[in-house]
Parts: C-alpha cells; structure tokens; sequence
C-alpha cells in the first residue's frame, strides 16, 4: 500500500513527442492524448523508464533496484515507487505583445487543485470559475493585463493567436490569478536562475480561459514538424518518404502523481526495509533539485527534454 504521496512537475524546454502509436487524421506521428479531455498526456509507464535512468546513473544500480523493482528478476519484489500519467497545467500560445502566455483553464486547474490536496497541502489560491458559454472571456492579473491588453482597446483585450478575449474585470478574480502565477513560479518551476525569467512571466503572463477555448489550443496549437525520410543508396528524399510529427510544445508544463510505499523485499528476506517517508527522501535527492530529462522519441535531435521538479511537502530544497 502506498503511504506516502507528492507531485512531480514537468517544465518541456524543447518540444516533446511521447507518441500514441496510431495517426489520425493528416499527422502521422500524434501524441499521447487523454481520451475525455483530448488535452496531451505523458503516460507513467514513459517516464518511469527515464526516471529509472536519471536515478541509477546518481545513486547506482543498487539503490535503484531497490526503489525501482529489478530489472531482470521482476518477479522477486515490486518497486516501491508509482509515477502517475503527467497531466497538462499550462500551455503556451502565441500573443499578440509579449510573446506568448501561459494558458490554463479551470479545469486543467481543478485537476491540479486536487492532485496537492491528496499529496496533503494547501494552496493559496482557489480555482477560477469561467462559464462554458463565457468563450470569449479571460481571466489575468492586474499588471499581466497592461502588459497584454491591446492598446487602446476598451474593456481591455487580450488576443491570443487570431482570437481576441475581453479580460475579466472582477478584482477578486484577477488577484486569485495573481496568487496562482505566485503559487505556480514558487512551486511548479525551476528554481535556479536561468529560469528567473520563466518564473516572472508565470507570474504576469497567466491566462486562464475557458475549457472550450483552451481545448482547442491545445488541439490544434501543438508544433507539427514535418520530416523526410532519406535512401540509403541514393542519399535524396525517398519518394513518398514526407510525413508529419506533432510535438508538445517547449515551456508547456505538466504534474505527475509520485506514491511510494515502503521498500518491498524477496518472499522469505529477513533484510531491513526503508519506510516510504524515506523512498521520498531519496527521489528527493535526485528530483528534488531541478534535474533535466529526457522522455519520448526523436532524442537524436534534441526533442524531449523537460526539466524535472520533485515538489516536496512544505516547499522544496535545492535549486
């Protein structure tokens, strides 16, 4: 039984193809999506592979055996470790100033909100609530909407892509998004000082939309790249060679279950165990500091790499 719960979040610095297996439609290679929502998924049993990787390479085969399950002889005890699917937080969609944003829906935000209540803490802000026919509505913080209201535009607008959004006015709801930007940078992004301007535009360039809008960004905003495959013999294009590979886009973010258990041993050993509190404590020395990752196809050229954050109870340690 797991006993101990927290959060994992992923911030993708390059786009990130964890694919389905099955082309739909005009792209070839799509990515892994959630069936009732359609928003992008990276699968548990993707990352926990990777995972599995970054930690063996710290803390040895060992260790790792012993957290993660063995490698060859999986039938002598189960890891003490479960890596949920990463669910969507923010998605980032070109605006007309300021480049782009972070865009969430209430939702994708309810999602989160209840990930860390089960992980057992609090959170400073409460979800936004956006009506399903309010498509044409979004929420920003008071200094995030001068900086992305069009000018002269009264109420103020916000346009993303070719879709312009009146920005709600309600104060209360413009400070809720404010302590959520706050909550985010502090708690969801990296740390160190590379990021510092990532965390800054959390903080003022978060939009949260409608579930309807937002659903159709993150349908039809995704990086489709396409690619041609080469003869061997001849070295030119192949013919009929040209297919297409949707991506992730870079500084989407996710957040993924981790539940741990305490360390499970062969039938019949008599060896000590580690408590879950403990099996924590060294993904913590590993994910705890932000610890870049790579997940998905395509790591020949440089897709798939999402820096990766341990969220630790009572606020995280390390950079």
């Amino acid at each position: 039984m797991f006993e101990e719960r927290s959060l994992l979040f992923l911030y993708a610095v390059s786009p990130v193809h964890m694919g389905a297996g099955q082309a739909i439609g005009v792209v070839d290679n799509p990515i892994q999506r959630e069936r009732h929502t359609h928003h992008p998924v990276f699968a548990g049993a993707g990352l926990k592979g990777a995972f599995r990787d970054v930690f063996e390479k710290a803390k040895g085969a060992g260790l790792t055996e012993r957290i993660f399950g063995p490698k060859t002889e999986a039938a002598d005890h189960a890891g003490a470790v479960s890596f949920g699917d990463a669910q969507l937080v923010l998605f980032p969609i070109r605006s007309l100033r300021e480049a782009f944003v972070y865009a969430t829906s209430p939702t994708a935000l309810a999602r989160l909100h209840r990930l860390v209540s089960l992980a057992g803490e609090t959170t400073s802000w409460r979800v936004p609530q956006l009506a399903g026919d309010q498509v044409d509505l979004c929420i920003v913080s008071g200094e995030g909407v001068r900086e992305l209201a069009a000018s002269g535009t009264n109420p103020q607008k916000v346009v993303l892509e070719t879709f312009e959004f009146a920005a709600h006015i309600a104060e209360q709801e413009r400070k809720n998004v404010e302590a959520l930007g706050k909550w985010l940078a502090q708690a969801a992004l990296p740390q160190s000082q590379a990021f510092e301007h990532f965390r800054e535009k959390v903080r003022k360039h978060l939009v949260v939309l409608s579930d309807t809008r937002f659903s159709y960004f993150v349908e039809n905003a995704t990086l489709v790249e396409p690619h041609v495959r080469i003869d061997d013999v001849s070295g030119t294009a192949d013919d009929g060679g040209l297919f297409y590979t949707e991506n992730v886009p870079p500084e989407a973010l996710f957040v993924a279950p981790v539940l741990a258990s305490k360390e499970r041993v062969k039938k019949g050993s008599d060896s000590p165990t580690m408590d879950a509190k403990g099996v924590i404590g060294e993904l913590a020395d590993v994910f705890g500091k932000e610890q870049l990752v790579q997940i998905g196809g395509d790591a020949t050229t440089g897709r798939g790499l999402v820096v990766v954050r341990l969220h630790q109870k009572g606020g995280n340690h390390g950079s």
